[in-house]
């Protein structure tokens, strides 16, 4: 899986009212296509290869579409787009796409990377292996704690996290939370949004990549496919 630099692309500051030309002419494509009948999938895939801003504030929100200008997180774009085509297609469709990831048709790796081009379909392998598979990976980790704990006759705790993130990353969820924030430029105070909240998986993630060797990378990633497996019933992406 490539991390590389995303494809350099215009940030828009506030789309709120107004969306740059090239938006709104990818939400004018699959308004058209899904009104001239065409499978709804199909056009949001060719609308997403049109866009190009990787976040914007839209009606008092942050939609963030990039993260750390590698990972698309494209299912968060499907919802900002889905948005302009409700009502005219199945919201049970819609609705599993959009919680669940399933596209209402197969599409195979190889034609969603046609659509989307090369960068955003990296993109996506990205995201969903430095989101997705991540926090996958935090909750096999927290399972095998709490298995061992109960083999052993300890009492069991609600919160593994401590644990877990000290197996899996040699230090604690605290001071990685500290580190996260300044080298991002984050407030040390307060919560998480659902926008740090992904790029702190994804920061966690690169953290693996450049502390671990490749056997230890492989392994641990491949418990989290395998807990996402268990859960969602799939490993890929889509």
């Amino acid at each position: 899986m490539s991390t590389e630099p995303y494809a350099p692309i215009t940030v828009l500051e506030d789309s709120s009212e107004v969306l740059a030309p090239r938006e709104s002419e990818a939400m004018s494509h699959l308004k058209e296509g899904v009104r001239a009948g065409r499978p709804w999938c199909e056009v949001l895939l060719e609308a997403m290869c049109m866009w190009t801003i990787p976040e914007e504030q839209h009606n008092g929100r942050m939609f963030r579409y990039i993260i750390q200008g590698e990972a698309f997180d494209w299912l968060l774009l499907a919802e900002r787009m889905c948005a302009v085509i409700d009502g005219e297609v199945p919201t049970e469709e819609v609705e599993n796409l959009l919680f669940n990831g399933q596209l209402p048709t197969q599409i195979s790796p190889k034609d969603m990377k046609e659509s989307l081009g090369y960068n955003k379909y990296r993109g996506i392998l990205n995201f969903w292996y430095g989101v997705v598979v991540e926090e996958a990976l935090h909750l096999a980790v927290e399972d095998e704690v709490r298995k061992e704990m109960r083999v052993g006759g300890h009492v069991d705790v609600e919160d593994m996290s401590d644990i877990a993130f000290r197996r899996i990353y040699d230090d604690d969820l605290s001071d990685l939370i500290k580190r996260f924030r300044s080298q991002m430029g984050y407030s040390q105070r307060g919560g998480f949004s659902l926008t740090q909240a992904k790029e702190f998986n994804y920061w966690l993630f690169k953290l693996r990549l450049e502390y671990w060797d490749p056997a230890r990378v492989a392994s641990d990633t491949r418990k989290g496919l395998k807990r996402l497996e268990q859960v969602r019933g799939t490993s890929s992406p889509v």
